[in-house]
């Protein structure tokens, strides 16, 4: 297995101590990259349980929002996210939440102080409101007579 550390060479010690005890073998860091034994990874540890270890990692130093972590295979790439890129989640949010016009925002405040004003003429004109009656009861089977009370 092979990660390609990027930008984050700097931390590449860091990674292949945090690494060590969770994947069960020493990972070698050569350059701007960590090569990790398959034969002496633990039993059940895939690349995807690696990733999820490297996005641990980079929480923990506080730059998890900078870096991306890609599987393909067995190779793990960490890719720093440049700035003014922005992540998938915070797309949708823009897709989801409707843009304002200019002239929406400007005709605003007119029909709120409009809609003030009825509201207040109305309650002033307002009838008493009527007692709402009670929703109709379902009438009740009548249970049958027994043998005992003939």
């Amino acid at each position: 297995m092979k990660v390609s550390l990027g930008t984050l060479k700097d931390k590449g010690d860091d990674l292949v101590a945090f690494l060590e005890p969770r994947v069960g073998t020493k990972p070698s860091l050569s350059g701007g990259e960590i090569e990790i034994e398959d034969e002496a990874v633990k039993e059940g540890v895939r690349p995807r349980h690696v990733k999820t270890y490297i996005k641990r990692f980079l929480y923990m130093n506080g730059v998890r929002k900078k870096y991306r972590v890609f599987v393909a295979g067995k190779e793990l790439t960490i890719q720093e996210i440049e700035l003014g890129e922005k992540t998938g989640k915070e797309e949708e949010k823009e897709k989801k939440a409707p843009e304002k016009k200019v002239e929406d925002v400007e005709a605003e405040p007119a029909e709120e102080e409009a809609g003030e004003r009825a509201k207040g003429e109305a309650a002033e004109e307002q009838k008493p409101a009527k007692a709402r009656k009670a929703a109709a009861k379902k009438p009740r089977s009548k249970k049958k007579k027994s043998d005992e009370e003939d």
